[in-house]
């Protein structure tokens, strides 16, 4: 009995084993399936092109993104779904925002940008050229289009009574209205298409002082603006609202509101919503007031804590804060505040609210109000962070030069804050830069070498005649 006990015993664990052998490749564990693409952060900042994973799927971003959920933009939003994860090695690290503070590493070409204004009102379209504008300029911004343009598709009405470019080949005269001719209007197309491929896109800026002062911005036509920004060959509408009689309550961060709220929010989702329903590979941008975002209550920007008050303090601040997430970046307009405002504060008052790039404005002297004259370089020993935010530093002379700006927005700023100029070829209608101040060149140069920026920081801006 034991003996055949221990051999039937032997019989089935080897009856057994053959048995579990054979079920093997049936049974076997598979690996669990997950993502190659690394995982969604929300602190992470994400360029057009990224791709991450994110609830078992891919999303790829349009647009520069950080903090916005993927699956939670819809269809017109930032993040494409690429659908199911692509099976293979676990998620690696997301990438995170670089240090600020210390300095920040120079970033890599192409994510600095540097705006300059071309007034069309000073400008022939032939001065339009890769020869006349250098290559560190990333974008240039046709000034100004009218908000109420009646331009319609295909028309290539780019004169001043239609479009609201000032070009002298379209320019409103005492002798009438100059049109564009078929030539002309090819050949500025053709120079924008130039500069583009070279790496300087145009942006069609709307509206301006001039244009916000009476209805326009009412009449204001999404359609018409991409149309005409489709037909030029644009790479973004750069929205330049200066409407003058907005009123703030000055409350709360939650309660603060001005009374034009309503209609810069809706010039923006108008837009926004116009270019996404065509699928138009278009930008937005926006110029930012100086103070609009100062004076908020419980901020480190409410009035007294920064300087004095002003009338056009918080006017930017519900559409920033409200609909950032439309506008691709912020051409702050940190000039003609005279000699107590700091274009550090502006800046910080504008990224407190916003996450996207912000490029800080730089104007050549004479400035249209306040007095301030832009300098280059820093006196010695200025301190470039120094006597900020504090009600205390009501002379921010010291202060206004590119130098310490630049070393501002390097050190304390963002990899892809850059700046913003106003204007080219200044000269042709006012006098040169005094002596010793910042002019188009200078400024221009010293950005590009110390931020730095991509492209031939030798590169100038030829002193054109007048017209």
């Amino acid at each position: 009995m034991t003996r055949l006990s221990r051999t039937m015993r032997g019989w089935i664990l080897g009856f057994i084993a053959v048995l579990v052998l054979s079920l093997f490749p049936v049974y076997k564990v598979q690996a669990a399936e997950v993502c190659t693409e690394p995982a969604w952060s929300s602190s992470a900042v994400y360029g057009g092109g990224n791709i991450v994973s994110y609830n078992g799927h891919a999303w790829k971003a349009k647009w520069w993104t950080q903090g916005e959920v993927p699956g939670t933009t819809g269809q017109w939003g930032v993040w494409e779904d690429l659908g199911d994860c692509t099976p293979g090695t676990p998620p690696v690290d997301p990438p995170v925002d670089p240090p600020v503070d210390p300095p920040v590493d120079p970033p890599l070409p192409g994510d600095r940008m540097y705006v300059a204004y071309a007034s069309s009102w000073n400008t022939s379209i032939y001065d339009l050229t890769t020869a006349n504008i250098p290559n560190y300029i990333t974008h240039l911004n046709l000034a100004f289009v009218r908000p109420d343009t009646t331009y319609t598709q295909g028309s290539y009405a780019f004169d001043q009574a239609v479009a609201g470019l000032e070009f002298v080949e379209g320019a409103t005269t005492p002798n009438g209205q100059r049109k564009f001719t078929a030539q002309q209007s090819q050949d500025l197309r053709n120079n924008i298409a130039s500069l583009r491929a070279r790496g300087t896109k145009a942006f069609l800026s709307v509206g301006g002082w001039s244009y916000s002062q009476g209805s326009q911005w009412s009449g204001f036509n999404a359609k018409n603006i991409v149309d005409l920004a489709l037909d030029l060959g644009a790479a973004g509408v750069d929205i330049d609202w200066e409407s003058s009689g907005s009123s703030c309550n000055k409350g709360t961060a939650a309660q603060f509101n001005c009374t034009k709220d309503g209609e810069i929010a809706g010039i923006i989702t108008s837009l926004y919503n116009e270019i996404h329903a065509r699928n138009a590979n278009l930008q937005i941008s926006i110029a930012g007031w100086s103070t609009g975002a100062y004076y908020v209550k419980g901020t480190p920007f409410e009035e007294g804590k920064v300087q004095w008050g002003s009338p056009f303090g918080g006017t930017m601040y519900r559409v920033v804060k409200d609909h950032g997430s439309k506008i691709n970046f912020i051409n702050l307009m940190s000039y003609d505040g005279g000699i107590y405002y700091d274009p550090r504060e502006g800046y910080e008052s504008y990224k407190a609210i916003y996450n996207g790039p912000i490029n800080m404005g730089m104007q050549i002297a004479p400035e249209g109000s306040g007095g301030a004259v832009l300098q280059l370089n820093a006196a010695p020993g200025t301190v470039y962070d120094a006597d900020m935010m504090n009600g205390q530093n009501n002379i921010a002379t010291p202060y206004y030069n590119v130098e310490t700006m630049v070393n501002y927005i390097k050190n304390k700023g963002r990899a892809n804050d850059g700046f913003m100029l106003w204007q080219l070829w200044k000269q042709r209608v006012h006098q040169p830069a005094p002596s010793g101040a910042a002019n188009e060149n200078s400024a221009g140069q010293y950005v590009c070498r110390n931020l730095p920026l991509p492209g031939d920081c030798n590169q100038t801006i030829p002193s054109l005649p007048k017209l």
